[in-house]
């Protein structure tokens, strides 16, 4: 389907319903009168439809900038991409069909809207369970797990997260969990989970007879580092999980566990998003660590994303800290399992120091307690290391976030870098002047 790009607001902004097999290519021109309305031409006459463009001043070079998404499956597209690189002093593909071209960019968002464009690209739809699941055999389960997949798959950014009516037998697990959880949290959680669970008592409603809506939880999280929640539908790709931390956005689920195993979830579900994450993306640090494997994950080849999604694994999901010169946990897989809350500071697994070059490789079981830890002396360190590995990631470009505009900056031209200097340096001004004044 071709479409005719609109301008709205001093940008062309168009999107078609059906873009699951595209191109997006970024480009500036080199500045003459009418170059835009020849480079559109070339689409035209090499029979490529757009799917969306939009323009906007570019901060890599004098001039604007563009991005164009086109189909894929119509037109010579090679023929009309080689005609705008000729044109451009600036281009960029990004695809997600990145195998079939080595010049090419994995795709990903660049501003958080563009989250909706995968949170539908499921690997598995939050209703289908595998035979040996609990709920498995439970048509009523099953269809309650249809209601929180449906109410995921049509939720679009920047709308309110639906308020779910949970049942009184729901309710019933929750109890059971929180209750068992919260037990073990003094002695075996980390300090600032500990630290930020009252505030979560007392704003957002955690309790062991109720269990807490997403939107309350999300503007709790917003307000203290930024996060936000955000409902899916099923499982994504660790590609696209990874990019929503870029924008502080984790993706979470709303479904509960089956009642006749309170104790035990083969997935992700309620209890481990509010029990065992929540807490700990309300802690400044540790929000910053998991936003820098987000940005890390970004433009990163299969290999690196592999390597990144084991290293969340072995921090976010299953890490575990010391402090005071003792364990304690900070992993949501722990902390939202009562037995490998245990497990994991029995002194039976076994202990490694967080490296993410070593880390990043380590193979791990999914269906019973891991046998390896890795531990972080705080929730900085593990953040600089991070950030030490995403710089040996080998991409074209570092990346940014924008928390004004919510979007990804692409860090590829000195004039651009050059421009953030300045800003940072009139930070650092502003810091030190009010530092003399004490």
């Amino acid at each position: 389907m071709a479409i005719e790009p609109t301008v709205m607001d001093g940008q062309f902004i168009k999107e078609a319903k059906d873009a699951a097999k595209s191109v997006s290519i970024i480009f500036s021109l080199n500045e003459a009168v009418g170059a835009l309305a020849e480079s559109l031409k070339i689409f035209k006459k090499n029979q490529v439809n757009l799917l969306h463009i939009e323009s906007r001043s570019s901060i890599k070079v004098p001039g604007y900038e563009f991005m164009v998404e086109v189909d894929s499956t119509v037109g010579d597209i090679e023929g009309a991409l080689e005609n705008i690189k000729q044109k451009s002093s600036y281009f960029q593909i990004v695809t997600r069909n990145y195998k079939d071209n080595a010049e090419a960019v994995p795709w990903f968002p660049r501003k958080i809207a563009d989250l909706d464009k995968f949170a539908n690209q499921i690997l598995s739809y939050g209703s289908e369970l595998e035979s040996d699941h609990p709920g498995f055999t439970d048509p009523v389960y099953r269809a309650r797990r249809k209601e929180f997949a449906d109410i995921a798959f049509h939720y679009k950014h920047g709308t309110p997260i639906p308020r779910v009516n949970y049942t009184e037998q729901e309710k019933g697990v929750w109890k059971v969990v929180f209750n068992n959880l919260t037990r073990l949290y003094k002695t075996h959680a980390c300090y600032e989970h500990n630290h930020v669970f009252p505030l979560l008592q007392e704003n957002c409603g955690y309790c062991e007879d109720d269990i807490p809506q997403l939107q309350v939880v999300s503007d709790f999280l917003k307000s203290v580092t930024g996060f936000q929640l955000r409902p899916v539908a099923g499982l994504l790709s660790s590609r696209d999980f990874l990019a929503g931390l870029a924008f502080r956005v984790f993706h979470s689920t709303q479904y509960i566990r089956h009642h006749t195993r309170p104790n035990y979830t083969p997935e992700p579900d309620v209890c481990h998003e509010l029990l065992g994450h929540v807490p700990l993306f309300a802690d400044a640090a540790f929000a910053q660590f998991s936003q820098e494997i987000g940005l890390a994950s970004l433009g990163a080849s299969d290999e690196y994303i592999e390597k990144l999604a084991t290293c969340y694994w072995f921090t976010v999901e299953f890490g575990v800290t010391r402090q005071n010169g003792q364990l304690k946990a900070y992993g949501a897989g722990l902390l939202s399992s009562f037995g490998e809350l245990e497990w994991c500071l029995s002194g039976k697994p076994e202990l490694r120091s967080f490296e993410p070059e070593t880390t990043g490789v380590q193979k791990y079981p999914i269906t019973e307690h891991q046998p390896v830890y890795f531990v972080t002396d705080s929730f900085e360190s593990a953040k600089q290391k991070m950030i030490d590995f995403a710089a040996t990631i080998p991409r074209p470009f570092g990346v940014r976030y924008d928390p004004y505009t919510q979007t990804i900056q692409l860090l590829d031209s000195k004039r651009q870098i050059q421009k953030l200097i300045t800003n940072i340096n009139s930070e650092i001004r502003t810091l030190i002047d009010a530092f003399n004044k004490f």
